[in-house]
């Protein structure tokens, strides 16, 4: 190791910055190689093909290049849908409108406005063909305002040169050391499944502390929704994923249902011994540390779901012998309830544990047999964000059409296309200011680069190869910062930037005036945009949003109450999850408002489950009219106070549930459920604790 030190030291430092720039940089300099050779192939096919613009698919290469081949595939699809949706309404717009540029624009900016809130409403790449929907319209049909007969050859040339692009970036992106997503996926999911299965095996001995388990929650939870996030975009990679999609949507939701349980069981166990109810809490770990001695094999083979599933299955076998046997030596009355009450919900942990492990020796096999249950993870999506990102594009475009046309800006058609791009852009960030002039200071240095090769290094070149050997210096910088997640703003405003202004025309045309006044209207466009975010503040990662998200999250445990059952469990799980995930993305790490979101999250998932199961199991008995009866009170009393906590309605639930764990008698199957909704009322470390009344045991069950 000394020789090897010293052989490399003395070129290290004879060459530092060369050093520096190549150390542990292999990824970076892979994805600017592919980039810049996506670039200029697309440039040399749009001139070959004699395409108008070569410059729009070099930028449409620029957009959708990823380091792994399934995003740009995923990039590709969502922006060819984007493209198509947008130039077929610039071209219905236009032809509406041919001589009546306010109605035009207007009907315009309503359009980019439309986009920007759906941009807002979808994840990944579907946000991103929302807002290709928005300025594809633009680029098609503002060129062509002054000449309306050609708006139909406009459109067909600049969906003839984003199509070249998407093909040349999704060709060279699967074929010149391409990186496949899928086995980023496959190793994400097996780890957490590792993660996980460790996580219970390490657990059985006894009770989690509260902290324990909310930070326990928040991993899990950030694992469902990277999974699903990452398989909606390898399936444009691989068939093979695409055809076990199904199956993975499952095995997530088989994750999710089990880490409900789990956290429910061990909530049970943790307030029974705050109560000092040993003898209860010692027949629970006892029904409960079977589990983890299946889960205890050789180490070789403690993450093999082919051991595990059949060793999981013999232990569901026995468990109801032994939680016989247990229940015995229990008091009849309150400890057996607690008992039944704990032993109910490890068996629904067991049966969704021993499903999520089946599932998972079912993706890791060959060939994929048999039907398969259809779940969707169901997004928390909110509608008044999205109204309100319309609203701001909205008055954004107004306001510059209204400007354009009072002025009659010669370049007003430029700003316009530069802010409809950067209102969908911004939109659906969290921190949209910063973000707009992040971008518009790497907008603006490309710019100047793109002058500089424009005008000083183009002149004098001639024949394709000039071309590459006269900008590629410079335009290797964008695709290289947006490499670094800390510089992607300013990489990806530098690229976009050079590659505008540099405006590669079949033929090219030299005219410094026109690039300088072009120039100016784009960085007028830009900032306008984010000057919008001052006057129309983000919604995205927003104190407000964060609010709604929290109330949203609350009212899952209303949707459990009274939904519709048939589908009500898959959508509760996946729904919680992704607002608990939006709105904790955007909270300071242990600040008070993520501990608080982090206990309202616990708390919605064991009540909202419980609720769904009791009423799963209430349609299913054939309990008395006056079980039925009370039963509904105690579900709707519950959901009226998740709806609007406070000490009335946290009094009247508890005195409902009550009522009805009495009148269940005659349905004892009933009760468990009844008594883990009681125990969540009353659990001294829940959000509900602060409105128990003063002086009274919190826990007392």
């Amino acid at each position: 190791m000394a020789s090897a030190a010293t052989k490399t030291g003395p070129a290290a430092r004879r060459w530092p910055l060369l050093a520096e720039a190549f150390a542990g940089e292999g990824r970076a300099w892979l994805f600017v190689f592919k980039t810049v050779l996506a670039l200029y192939l697309a440039a040399w096919l749009a001139m070959w093909l004699r395409l108008e613009q070569p410059a729009t698919a070099m930028i449409t290469v620029g957009i959708v290049m990823h380091p792994h081949s399934g995003m740009v595939r995923a990039k590709s699809f969502y922006r060819a849908i984007g493209t198509l949706c947008g130039s077929a309404f610039g071209l219905a717009l236009l032809c509406a409108f041919p001589q009546q540029r306010v109605l035009f624009l207007l009907c315009m900016s309503l359009w980019v406005g439309l986009c920007a809130g759906g941009a807002t409403l979808y994840r990944n790449f579907q946000a991103y063909g929302f807002v290709l929907a928005g300025y594809t319209a633009a680029i098609v049909a503002l060129p062509a305002i002054g000449n309306p007969l050609g708006v139909f050859d406009s459109a067909l040339m600049r969906v003839s040169e984003v199509m070249l692009g998407l093909l040349v970036a999704g060709t060279v992106s699967d074929l010149v050391f391409p990186e496949r997503l899928r086995l980023v996926l496959r190793q994400g999911a097996r780890e957490h499944f590792a993660h996980f299965i460790d996580f219970v095996r390490g657990s059985t001995g006894g009770s989690i502390p509260r902290a324990a388990m909310e930070q326990a929650h928040l991993r899990f939870v950030r694992a469902a929704v990277q999974l699903e996030d990452q398989r909606a975009s390898v399936i444009f990679e691989d068939p093979e994923i695409r055809a076990r999609s199904t199956r993975m949507r499952l095995l997530n939701q088989h994750n999710m249902a089990a880490a409900t349980s789990f956290q429910s069981l061990h909530h049970l166990i943790n307030r029974l011994q705050r109560e000092r109810r040993d003898a209860e809490v010692a027949a629970l770990i006892a029904l409960y540390r079977p589990i983890g001695a299946a889960l205890t094999t050789s180490p070789a083979d403690l993450h093999d779901p082919a051991v595990l599933a059949p060793r999981l299955r013999a232990c569901a076998q026995q468990l109801p012998a032994l939680q016989a046997k247990l229940r015995t030596d229990l008091a009849p009355g309150r400890a057996q309830l607690a008992f039944d009450t704990g032993a109910t919900v490890l068996k629904r942990f067991l049966d969704e544990l021993c499903g999520y492990v089946e599932v998972e020796l079912a993706l890791r096999g060959r060939v994929q047999r048999g039907g398969v249950e259809r779940v969707h993870f169901r997004r928390g999506n909110d509608a008044t964000g999205a109204l309100v990102a319309v609203l701001r594009s909205f008055l954004t475009m107004s306001t510059l059409s209204v400007f354009w046309i009072a002025s009659g800006w010669t370049y007003g058609a430029s700003a316009m296309l530069l802010a409809t791009i950067f209102s969908g852009l911004f939109a659906a960030t969290a921190n949209p200011l910063a973000s707009a002039f992040t971008m518009l200071g790497g907008y603006a240095a490309g710019m100047l680069a793109g002058l500089f090769a424009a005008f000083v290094l183009l002149p004098g070149s001639d024949g394709f190869a000039m071309l590459v050997a006269a900008t590629l210096p410079l335009l290797l910088i964008g695709p290289w910062l947006a490499a670094h997640a800390r510089h992607a703003g300013i990489g990806g405003g530098y690229a976009l930037g050079i590659v505008y202004i540099l405006a590669l025309k079949n033929p090219m045309v030299y005219d410094p005036t026109h690039a300088f006044n072009d120039a100016i209207a784009q960085v007028a466009g830009v900032a306008l945009a984010a000057v919008a975010f001052v006057f129309v503040p983000r919604v995205t990662g927003s104190g407000w949003q964060r609010r709604r998200q929290f109330r949203r999250l609350r009212e899952q445990v209303v949707e459990a109450a009274c939904a519709p059952l048939d589908g009500l469990s898959w959508r509760f799980e996946s729904e919680s999850r992704d607002l608990f995930h939006q709105a904790i993305v955007h909270t300071r790490p242990d600040s008070r408002e993520s501990r608080e979101l982090l206990a309202w999250a616990l708390a919605v998932h064991e009540s909202g489950r419980a609720l769904i199961e009791l009423r799963q199991q209430l349609r299913a008995s054939a309990a008395p009219p006056e079980v039925r009866e009370a039963v509904e009170r105690a579900v709707q009393a519950v959901a009226q106070l998740y709806r609007g906590p406070d000490a009335v309605r946290r009094q009247q639930a508890e005195d409902a549930v009550r009522e009805a764990i009495g009148v269940c008698a005659a349905a004892p199957a009933l009760r468990p459920r009844l008594y883990q909704l009681l125990g969540a009322l009353r659990d001294d470390e829940s959000p509900l604790a602060s409105w128990m009344p003063a002086g009274e045991p919190a826990h007392a069950a």
